[in-house]
Formats: structure tokens, sequence, C-alpha cells
């Protein structure tokens, strides 16, 4: 599953960090922290590799 805009993929690389231990859970806010509990570490790895590319800074919700 791709990341839909580039704050979803940084959060996605924060938490990836986060779970394989190069980064403290307790640094995270928001979104990442969420993202650590509830996902695997491949489903982060998924999201924190899309490209940036074309992707808008933010989603709104619907």
């Amino acid at each position: 599953m791709p990341a839909k805009s580039k704050a979803q993929q940084m959060a996605a690389g924060a938490a990836l960090a986060a779970k394989r231990g190069e980064r403290k859970t307790s640094e995270l806010k928001g979104a990442s922290r969420e993202m650590v509990e509830t996902m695997t570490e491949k489903e982060l790895s998924e999201l924190a590799s899309t490209r940036r590319k074309g992707k808008p800074d933010h989603v709104s919700r619907d």
C-alpha cells in the first residue's frame, strides 16, 4: 500500500525506525506513534519506501 502523501511517508519512516530500535518510541508523536503500535514492520517498510515525487504534502481525511 503506497503512501498517499509526503506526511504519511515521513511518519511511516519514523515509525519504522522506532520499530527497528533506531529511534525511541517516546520521541514519536501523533500518527507515527500510532503506526508503531498497529502496523507490522513489512507494512511500515512499504509505506516508507514510497517515492515522494508528485505527492501532496498532506491529504485531508474523508
